[in-house]
C-alpha cells in the first residue's frame, strides 16, 4: 500500500513538471501565433492598457465604426478621452458581446490604474439572432483564450472542442423555432402572435411603389426590424442577462465603478416601418434593462433614443452605427456620468 501511495506521488510529481515544462514552452513558442489564429488579441491589449488608463471602454463595433462621410473619424471613446482630463481607452471588436466582456473584465489586476469601466449594454444582444449568430463559434474560442488559466489548459479546451462549436445550420433552426415558439408582448387583438407569423405578414407585400410593384428594400428593412427586435427580454433564462449580472458581482469584486452604457437603437425608423406594437416591445426591453441594473447598483447611462434616424449609418439594416453627429451625443452622454 505505501509503494502505491509512493509510486503516485511519484506519478503525480512527474506529470506536474510536465506541465509546468510544457506550458513554459507553449507560451514561449506557440502562444501569440494561436492568439492571432482564434481572434483572441483583446486580452493582450487590455493587459497593457489597464496600467495606463483610467476608464476602460468595452464595446463592440458601435465604438468605431464610422461613415464615408464623417470629418471627424473618432470613436466614441477617443471623443470622451479629448473630453475628459481621465485617460479614456477602449477594448472593442466587431459583434462581440458580454460573454466576452465578461472574461476580459475578470482578467483586470486590482494593481491596475483601472478604476471605473464603462460597458456598453447593447439591447439587440439579448435576442435569439445575435444569441445564435454565425459567428457565436469563433467567439467561443476566442473566449476560452481569455479565461484565466494556464495556456497549455486553453489549448487542450480547444483541442478537445470544450466550446460552443453548433454549426451554423443549427443556429439557424433555434433562430426560426425561437420565431415560431417565443412569446411577444403584444396586444390580445394583434393579428400576429409570433416573430414568424408577424415576419411573413409584413413581407407580404405591405409596401408598393406607384406602379403597384411591391417595394422590396423597404419591405426587406421592415421584416429585419422585426426578426431583430420583436422578443421580450426572459430574465431567468436569457444568457446576456446572465453574463451582464456576473460583470456586476465582477466589478464589485475587483471595486471597480461600473457604467452600462445602453446604445442607441433606431427607434423613429422601427416605429414609422413596423408600428408602435414593436416600439413598445423595444420600449419595454429597454426599461426592463434600465431597472434590472439600476437596482443592482449600476449606473444606466441611457442613450436608447438619442440618435436620430437619419444619423445612423446603415440605411438597410439594424445595426447601432452611428455618423459623427450620434457618436458625439453618445460620447458626451456616458462622459457625464464619469468622474
Amino acid at each position: 500500500m505505501k509503494k502505491l501511495f509512493f509510486k503516485l506521488c511519484v506519478a503525480l510529481i512527474i506529470g506536474a513538471i510536465c506541465l509546468v515544462v510544457t506550458n513554459a514552452i507553449y507560451k514561449r513558442f506557440f502562444y501569440l501565433a494561436d492568439l492571432a489564429t482564434f481572434d483572441a488579441r483583446l486580452g493582450v491589449k487590455l493587459d497593457s492598457l489597464q496600467y495606463k488608463s483610467d476608464v476602460i471602454y468595452f464595446a463592440e463595433s458601435s465604438n468605431a465604426r464610422r461613415a464615408d462621410t464623417d470629418t471627424c473619424k473618432l470613436s466614441i471613446s477617443q471623443m470622451m478621452d479629448t473630453l475628459s482630463p481621465l485617460k479614456i481607452n477602449a477594448i472593442e471588436n466587431g459583434g462581440i458581446h458580454a460573454h466576452t466582456f465578461l472574461q476580459l473584465i475578470k482578467t483586470i489586476n486590482p494593481n491596475s490604474k483601472v478604476k471605473t469601466i464603462v460597458v456598453t449594454l447593447n439591447s439587440r444582444s439579448f435576442g435569439s439572432p445575435w444569441i445564435n449568430s454565425k459567428h457565436e463559434t469563433s467567439f467561443s474560442q476566442a473566449n476560452i483564450m481569455y479565461e484565466n488559466i494556464p495556456a497549455i489548459f486553453k489549448r487542450i479546451k480547444l483541442i478537445f472542442n470544450a466550446y460552443d462549436n453548433t454549426s451554423v445550420q443549427m443556429r439557424d433552426k433555434i433562430n426560426e423555432q425561437n420565431w415560431l415558439t417565443n412569446k411577444i408582448n403584444v396586444p390580445k387583438e394583434f393579428p400576429y402572435k409570433n416573430v414568424r407569423e408577424w415576419d411573413n405578414g409584413m413581407g407580404n407585400g405591405t409596401y408598393l411603389l406607384p406602379n403597384g410593384d411591391w417595394d422590396m428594400p423597404k419591405i426587406t428593412l421592415a421584416c429585419h426590424y422585426i426578426k431583430t427586435y420583436a422578443f421580450s427580454i426572459d430574465t431567468l433564462n436569457n444568457p446576456r442577462i446572465k453574463d451582464f449580472d456576473e460583470i456586476v458581482e465582477v466589478a464589485k469584486q475587483k471595486n471597480l465603478k461600473l457604467i452600462f452604457h445602453l446604445l442607441a437603437e433606431n427607434v423613429q425608423y422601427a416605429d414609422s416601418l413596423v408600428g408602435k406594437e414593436l416600439h413598445n416591445i423595444m420600449q419595454e426591453n429597454k426599461q426592463l434593462l434600465i431597472n434590472r441594473y439600476t437596482k443592482k447598483g449600476v449606473i444606466v447611462v441611457n442613450s436608447f433614443e438619442l440618435v436620430n434616424g437619419k444619423d445612423f449609418i446603415d440605411q438597410d439594416w439594424t445595426t447601432e452605427h452611428y455618423n459623427q453627429t450620434g457618436r458625439w451625443l453618445l460620447a458626451k452622454n456616458v462622459l457625464k456620468n464619469i468622474k
